[in-house]
C-alpha cells in the first residue's frame, strides 16, 4: 500500500493506492495518525484501494475514531469498488457516515 499525504491550509488530503490488507495495516497506522497532527481536517481518497480485508476495514475505523477523539473532521471519498463491496459485506457504510456513490450493478 502506498500513502500519499498533503497538507494543503490545514486540510490533510491522504490518498491510499494498493492493497489495505494485514500486511500492510500496521505500517499504514503510524503514517495515517502521525498525519493527522499537522492537520484541522482529513479528506481520505479510497479510490485507487485495490483489495481491503477485516484488517484494513478495522484501520478505516481507528482513523475515523482517532478524527473524532482529536475533533478533527475526517471525510472518506471516492470509495474504491473494493471498499464498497467490504462496506457492504459488513453493512457498515452508515456508520462511517461519509456519502457513498454506488455504481449501478
Amino acid at each position: 500500500m502506498n500513502i500519499n499525504i498533503a497538507n494543503e491550509d490545514g486540510i490533510c488530503r491522504i490518498g491510499i493506492d494498493g492493497e489495505m490488507t494485514i500486511y500492510s495495516a500496521t505500517q499504514a497506522k503510524e503514517s495515517l495518525l502521525s498525519a493527522m497532527a499537522d492537520c484541522n481536517e482529513i479528506e481520505m481518497n479510497l479510490a485507487h484501494v485495490s483489495e481491503i480485508d477485516a484488517a484494513g476495514l478495522q484501520l478505516l475505523a481507528l482513523v475515523k475514531r482517532e478524527a473524532a477523539d482529536r475533533n478533527k473532521p475526517l471525510h472518506f471519498i471516492a470509495h474504491s469498488q473494493a471498499i464498497l463491496d467490504m462496506l457492504d459485506l459488513c453493512n457498515l457504510a452508515g456508520v462511517f457516515g461519509d456519502p457513498v456513490v454506488l455504481s449501478p450493478a
